[in-house]
């Protein structure tokens, strides 16, 4: 079921690029007003955790691009079973922890940064389902202030909220295997529930099988919809909320996408290249950062850059734009990223 997903996946990609060159233009015509900040005197200000997906690694990295710490990620699903490394990583609340998630592998995990071990697991590796325990194809596991774990699970068209403790389903938004845009009842294939300061969800609809644009919608802890608006973006993944209230997402394809709506659906800010140093391939995530840079995991050019959002320049870079590899200064198809919190502590393993 998962290498179906990933051929429909593939299949949408020249169809849905096709169909979204035509808004190009009206987007970037559209996105001229607004102009958030950015400056490239600092363009990274701190350390980096980078989920290396292909590598099955974490890798810590520092503004000058020494490794700092680093953990392998094993998979160990049934024979035969091809899986890859954790393809994201977030900080949790007490800065001493890393939530992975496998979404080859079909599990989340919470990792001790200081025993380099898994101290929380959930779902059964290698294997999709539905019921409790299972997941299919899970993607951004965050946990939230009051311990409990939020997690798109994609091929169940649901948004879990799981205690750990009990790793009991305490809420469920979207209705399990019913992809259709209706939200809280139900999602059309949710790759994203990034919490917000607000206490809320940024959910992210990539909205397969209908050849247009996913849905951005904004839920509170029960599931109200506070708004929900169709985005321009072909393929929208992990849309989240920014330090102004507005809304930054990139588009899953090639070339890749950055765009800032307001939460009323209007394009802001439109990044789109398609040649060049600046072209993007396949980004899964952007981030704002504390100096008003954007930090992009540009998975398919093995590469995290640092985006100035007021010259759309790359002004700092960890990878090798097309090339993959293993060394220093190489990633393999990285898939997600986290600024490393204050005061969080490493053991150095060098680099």
């Amino acid at each position: 079921m998962l290498r179906h997903l990933r051929q429909q996946r593939t299949r949408l990609f020249s169809t849905l690029i096709a169909a979204g060159t035509l808004a190009f233009s009206y987007q970037a015509s559209a996105a001229q007003a607004y102009q958030p900040g950015g400056t490239a005197t600092h363009p990274l200000p701190g350390n980096l955790l980078i989920a290396d997906r292909g590598n099955d690694r974490l890798l810590v990295v520092t503004p000058d691009k020494r490794i700092i710490w680093s953990m392998p990620i094993r998979v160990g699903g049934p024979k035969g079973v091809h899986s890859h490394g954790a393809d994201d990583g977030f900080f949790t609340p007490d800065h001493k922890h890393i939530i992975v998630n496998n979404e080859d592998d079909q599990t989340i995990g919470i990792i001790s940064i200081a025993q380099k071990r898994f101290v929380w697991m959930y779902g059964q590796k290698g294997k999709t389902g539905s019921q409790p325990g299972y997941l299919h194809t899970p993607d951004d596991a965050y946990q939230l202030p009051n311990g409990n774990i939020v997690v798109a699970d994609i091929g169940n068209d649901r948004v879990l909220i799981i205690n750990p403790k009990t790793k009991r389903i305490v809420r469920q938004f979207g209705t399990t295997k019913v992809r259709y845009h209706a939200p809280p009842a139900k999602l059309n294939a949710p790759n994203g529930a990034l919490p917000t300061p607000d206490g809320n969800f940024i959910v992210t609809e990539i909205d397969w099988g209908y050849g247009h644009p996913g849905f951005i919608d904004k839920l509170s802890p029960t599931g109200k919809v506070l708004w929900s608006f169709r985005s321009q973006v072909i393929y929208p993944s992990d849309a989240n909320q920014m330090p102004d209230g507005n809304i930054l997402v990139v588009g899953y394809t090639n070339p890749g996408v950055i765009d800032i709506y307001s939460p009323k659906g209007k394009l802001l800010w439109h990044y789109r290249k398609t040649i060049g140093h600046g072209a993007l391939d396949h980004p899964s995530i952007a981030l704002p950062l504390s100096n008003g840079n954007l930090l992009v995991c540009d998975d398919w050019n093995n590469r995290v850059v640092v985006i100035d959002p007021r010259t759309k320049q790359i002004v700092w870079q960890y990878g090798h734009k097309g090339v993959k590899g293993t060394g220093l200064g190489y990633l393999n198809v990285p898939d997600g990223m986290d600024m490393v919190p204050p005061g969080t502590h490493f053991q150095h393993t060098g680099g």
